[in-house]
C-alpha cells in the first residue's frame, strides 16, 4: 500500500509509528492494597496504568505515542525486530509485515483486538487468535494477576493444527520519573536524585550487527546507555528503584532481558523466551502438547 490503512490495526502493520488513536474498547481495573491496574484488551492486552502506593509506573498514553510507545503490552508470536520481516521454519520461508524497515518489529499484539474471557477484580484473561499475516493458526493467551504486593503475568502460545516457532515476552514502558498518574502523563523530567535506577546482574550481551539485530556472539556485559539483550545463565532478575519512592523486582523463568533506556522519559525493562530474531535463531517450537509458556512477577514494595 502507497498510504496507511485508516485502520489503526492495519496501520501499525504498516509502519511502526503510524498514528495510534490510544487506549481503544473497555477498560478493565484490577486492584488489590496499594497496587492498581487498568487494562484495555482491545489495545493490545495493554497494561495501560501500573500505580502502586499511589506512584504511577507506566508511561501515558498521549496523542504523539503510537501504538508501541507506552503502557505495557505483550510481543508475541516473535519478539522485537524480525531480521528483513522473514521467517524460516522447516526450510520454507516466509514475509511478515515489515513495519520498521527492513525489519518486522514486536510482534503482533497490536494487529487486532484481544478478546476477554474472564475477569474480576484481581485476574484478567485474554486471548489472541494468531492467524494471517502469521503462517500458522494458534492462540495467545494472556493472564494478568494482582496480588496484595505483587503482579504476574503469564503468557502461553498454542497451536491449533501444526508445529511453528514462536516466542513471546512483554516490552513495559516504566516512567523514570513517578509521581501521580497525572504527573507522569505530563512527561516528566526530573532530577537525577529521583531518576529510575535499573540494577541487574547478567552474564552476557548479546552482539548486535550493523542491522539492530543480534548476531549470535555473545560479550561481556558492558555500560549503558542500552539498546541491548542481556542473558542470564538461569532465570532473569531486575530490580527497578524510584528513589525515596517505590522498588520493583522483576523476575521471570525466562532467560533473556532487552533493556533501551535511550529515551529521556522512559525505560524498558523487557523478559523474553529468547532475543531479538530469536524466533528464527533459537525458537520454541510450538506443537499441541507443547506450547510456549513465559511468566513474570513484579514484586512491588515501599522505600
Amino acid at each position: 500500500m502507497s498510504t496507511l490503512d485508516q485502520n489503526p490495526y492495519f496501520a501499525v502493520r504498516q509502519a511502526f509509528d503510524a498514528p495510534w488513536p490510544g487506549p481503544r474498547g473497555p477498560r478493565l481495573t484490577l486492584r488489590n492494597g496499594d497496587i492498581a491496574l487498568e487494562i484495555f484488551p482491545e489495545d493490545g492486552a495493554r497494561i495501560a496504568s501500573l500505580s502502586a502506593f499511589d506512584y504511577e509506573l507506566l508511561r501515558q498514553w498521549n496523542p504523539a505515542r503510537r501504538a508501541f510507545q507506552y503502557g505495557c503490552f505483550p510481543m508475541v508470536p516473535w519478539v522485537g525486530r524480525l531480521n528483513d520481516g522473514k521467517l524460516g521454519f522447516n526450510g520454507a520461508s516466509h514475509q511478515l509485515p515489515v513495519n520498521k524497515p527492513p525489519h518486522a518489529l514486536h510482534g503482533m499484539a497490536c494487529f487486532a483486538p484481544w478478546r476477554l474471557v474472564e475477569a474480576d477484580g484481581q485476574r484478567a484473561l485474554m486471548e489472541l487468535a494468531l492467524d494471517a499475516p502469521w503462517p500458522w493458526r494458534g492462540t495467545a493467551r494472556q493472564l494478568i494477576e494482582v496480588a496484595e504486593n505483587a503482579v504476574t503475568i503469564s503468557l502461553t502460545v498454542s497451536t491449533d493444527d501444526a508445529p511453528f516457532p514462536a516466542a513471546a515476552g512483554w516490552h513495559p514502558w516504566f516512567s523514570k520519573w513517578t509521581g501521580s498518574r497525572a504527573d507522569v502523563a505530563a512527561v516528566p523530567n526530573g532530577n537525577a536524585a529521583e531518576m529510575l535506577d535499573v540494577r541487574f546482574n547478567a552474564h552476557w550481551q548479546e552482539e548486535i550487527g550493523a542491522n539492530e539485530v543480534p548476531t549470535g556472539k555473545r560479550q561481556p556485559p558492558r555500560p549503558g546507555p542500552w539498546d541491548d539483550c542481556f542473558g542470564f545463565d538461569g532465570a532473569m532478575e531486575a530490580t527497578l528503584v524510584w528513589p525515596g519512592k517505590v522498588q520493583l523486582d522483576m523476575s521471570s523463568p525466562a532467560s533473556s532481558m532487552v533493556v533501551f533506556d535511550k529515551q529521556a522519559d522512559a525505560t524498558c525493562v523487557e523478559p523474553l523466551t529468547g532475543p531479538p530474531n530469536g524466533v528464527n535463531t533459537c525458537p520454541h517450537i510450538v506443537t499441541s502438547d507443547n506450547p510456549l509458556t513465559i511468566s513474570t512477577r513484579w514484586a512491588l514494595s515501599r522505600i
